[in-house]
């Protein structure tokens, strides 16, 4: 396999040791490509809702290939999210290739750029942390849901739905939250007098330019590992990559079929 050679791999929001997580296809894309710096923006192991007796095989491969990308060369800085925030009282330890951060600013091409997950933007997650834990597992049991509709619904020839996305564009407050999100991480930006942001944490893939006090303010979001199975990639430009775009619907919605199964066994249902 000929994997793609990138200089920069940004992934955040994989929650792995919780059942939405799609590690089976991570794992694939993370073989796919051979980058010069690997960017975790935050959420990367849910220690929210971590459990001793969820922690499957294929959410153990993702961690060790990371550790194997590291051993071979790949810079990684993690960087810390509300579901890894434990992490945040070692900020600053390295282990070897591995650097663990609170945010990350470096000059790309002249182009000074800066990372970090989000969550400091967000009220929930500041203020009323035990409402955010909640909405965390909500999330995560309506991704199974999500699944089980999906599997029923295709089965007698109907479409795929997104619930969790449905939700959000149906609920005015979902999307306002959003806007403001975006607009304060580029607000952030501006003041560090930074010309690219690049976020993680609402699960939300996007790409777009603001303009703030005459001074354009670029704006990415790496989106999830969740839903969307989208990562951003920089090769002298940066580019967002989807998983769906490059492997077959059949080999993604067989990998939902497993999940499933594999949610039914672990509640004894199947």
């Amino acid at each position: 396999m000929i994997k793609k050679q990138l200089r920069i791999a940004v992934i955040s929001d994989l929650h792995l040791g919780t059942f939405g997580c799609r590690a089976k296809e991570l794992l694939a894309y993370l073989k796919s490509i051979e980058p010069e710096v690997l960017v975790l923006n935050g959420d990367i192991i849910d220690i929210w809702q971590f459990s001793k007796k969820y922690f499957p095989k294929s959410h153990m491969k993702v961690v060790r290939y990371i550790l194997k990308m590291a051993m071979n060369g790949t810079k990684i800085y993690y960087i810390t999210g509300n579901h890894d925030e434990m992490l945040r009282k070692f900020t600053g330890m390295s282990f070897g290739n591995i650097e663990l951060i609170n945010k990350l600013e470096i000059n790309l091409d002249g182009v000074k750029t800066l990372f970090f997950h989000g969550d400091v933007f967000d009220f929930s997650v500041q203020h009323a942390k035990w409402l955010a834990k909640l909405g965390g597992k909500c999330y995560d049991w309506l991704i199974h849901l999500n699944t089980f509709v999906n599997f029923v619904s295709e089965k007698f020839g109907g479409k795929r739905v997104s619930l969790s996305k449905a939700i959000k564009s149906s609920v005015k407050q979902a999307v306002s939250f959003i806007q403001n999100f975006e607009e304060a991480a580029v607000q952030y930006a501006a003041q560090e007098e930074c010309e690219v942001v690049i976020c993680g944490h609402i699960h939300q893939s996007a790409d777009k330019i603001s303009n703030i006090k005459g001074k354009d303010v670029r704006y990415l979001n790496s989106g999830d590992w969740i839903e969307n199975l989208t990562a951003l990639e920089y090769n002298g430009e940066w580019t967002l990559y989807r998983y769906a775009d490059a492997y077959e619907k059949e080999a993604i919605e067989e990998a939902e079929e497993m999940e499933l199964l594999s949610f039914l066994k672990e509640f004894k249902l199947a």
